[in-house]
């Protein structure tokens, strides 16, 4: 039987096991027990908290996907401008974790699987849907709304195609040409742009008398 409270540590050394193993293998074709073996457990154990290799494959991508969600809020919170906040959209998407080999090599993993899997392909528009907002929320800041959506679509596509690019050893480009890449397309974009010109809020008779 599992020891009581080890459940959240068992669970969490599964799934960081899953990603090892899916990036070694460059698939999906990897069976429990290659999982289990990884985490120094057995396959029983495995099957005890997960049910099901799908099961656990979808719960690796969730660990994925929060982690990428929890870098990105912090980010942002961290920077103070509009402009500061669109850049550390970019840095996170090119982060040295998001960069590691097997991560790499199990989003790929993932991408092809969503061809076939409704459930692995929800995961993954959930993914560009908040990456896409977030940008246009930015953006919207600086341009028009139009401008934004447009900006947005370029510079998501670009975070995605650098990425996949990563994956092609022959010619990686590394987190730092990445991320000069996307940021110098974002401010030529805006740099085309007429400023966004808010209306002041004050009453036009602020300050008569």
């Amino acid at each position: 039987m599992p020891k009581v409270g080890m459940e959240p540590v068992r669970r969490k050394a599964l799934v960081d096991a899953a990603l090892r193993v899916i990036g070694d293998h460059g698939s999906l074709s990897v069976t429990m027990s290659d999982i289990a073996k990884e985490a120094g457990v057995s396959a029983a154990l495995a099957h005890h908290y997960f049910g099901s290799k799908e099961h656990l494959l979808l719960a690796t991508i969730r660990a994925l996907l929060r982690q990428l969600r929890d870098d990105t809020v912090a980010a942002l919170k961290a920077a103070t401008t509009t402009r500061e906040k669109l850049s550390a959209l970019i840095r996170v998407s090119f982060q040295a974790d998001q960069f590691a080999p097997e991560t790499i090599a199990a989003w790929l993993a993932f991408y092809a699987e969503a061809q076939r899997s409704e459930e692995t392909r929800r995961f993954l528009v959930i993914y560009a849907r908040r990456l896409r907002s977030n940008l246009i929320a930015n953006l919207r800041h600086l341009c028009n709304s139009d401008d934004a959506e447009r900006i947005a679509e370029g510079a998501a596509a670009m975070i995605d195609g650098l990425y996949i690019r990563q994956s092609l050893k022959s010619a990686p480009l590394g987190t730092d040409a990445s991320i000069a890449l996307t940021e110098d397309y974002v401010t030529r974009q805006l740099a085309t742009l007429t400023p966004l010109i808010r209306p002041s809020t004050a009453s036009p008779l602020a300050g008569s008398g």
